[in-house]
């Protein structure tokens, strides 16, 4: 797709009815994201989530898809500092819930678990800028890699994880201009979350995008429905019927 110059499409997904409507919709990649940790559980950071639960999400996302490559997060101190520990997650995430790849957060600390990875036929796809895992270390969300230091580290980054095999990189909310940078330089597909259009697909949270969420509002951020107003309309509605005795009428019931 990279090659041919076209848009590569991915969202999260994390359970298996809305994984089915994502897939028929057409999209490229579903990615089992760590964000369940947020979106699903409640969290405040990605960090509280286990892999078994992440198995759980996967497995139900798997058994929804027909065409889509299901890419999922490795979580939170399932393979920082121990490439032993990273291939033995990987395997796990592949044998018990059937995904197609694991995604990993980080750079030139992470090298040797990748190629452990990989040289067990797991796919591996990068992810560097904001790494959310490491909100503690960064201490905030803010755009990543503005300054010249910071920058060319995560381009020798993109180029280390690019050489160690992996197959695609995630690109979370760097500037445009470096964004595109990578992308130009690199072989490999860039996936973007706010990192502009000059990357070779984009990502968002599922949950954000049809605005299931509503605190949440960054720049890069475009919500295409506003279902949080939708449902609790819909739920209101269903609660004044069945108190004033609408629901069920002589139609619905047997």
């Amino acid at each position: 797709m990279k090659k041919r110059g076209e848009k590569i499409a991915m969202l999260t997904a994390y359970d298996f009815s809305l994984a089915r409507i994502l897939d028929a919709a057409g999209i490229d990649i579903l990615l089992v994201g760590d964000s369940a940790s947020n979106v699903m559980a409640g969290h405040e950071t990605t960090l509280p989530i286990t892999l078994d639960q992440m198995i759980y999400h996967a497995s139900s996302v798997v058994r929804a898809v027909q065409r889509a490559l299901v890419v999922v997060d490795l979580p939170f101190g399932s393979y920082q500092g121990n490439s032993k520990e990273a291939l033995n997650s990987s395997i796990r995430i592949m044998k018990e819930s059937g995904a197609h790849a694991v995604k990993m957060e980080g750079g030139r600390e992470i090298k040797d678990s990748i190629e452990r990875i990989l040289s067990a036929g797991v796919p591996v796809m990068g992810h560097l800028g904001l790494t959310p895992q490491s909100i503690y270390k960064f201490g905030t969300y803010v755009v990543r890699a503005k300054e010249e230091v910071e920058a060319n580290r995560l381009l020798e980054d993109a180029h280390i994880l690019a050489e160690s095999g992996c197959f695609a990189l995630v690109l979370e909310k760097i500037p445009a201009k470096l964004a595109t940078r990578v992308a130009h330089e690199v072989k490999i597909p860039i996936i973007g979350i706010g990192a502009g259009g000059g990357v070779d697909g984009q990502v968002l949270v599922l949950h954000d995008m049809l605005g299931i969420t509503h605190e949440f509002n960054p720049r890069f951020l475009r919500r295409y429905m506003n279902l949080f107003d939708d449902i609790k309309a819909a739920t209101e509605h269903y609660i004044k019927d069945v108190k004033g005795r609408d629901f069920p009428s002589e139609k619905e019931q047997y």
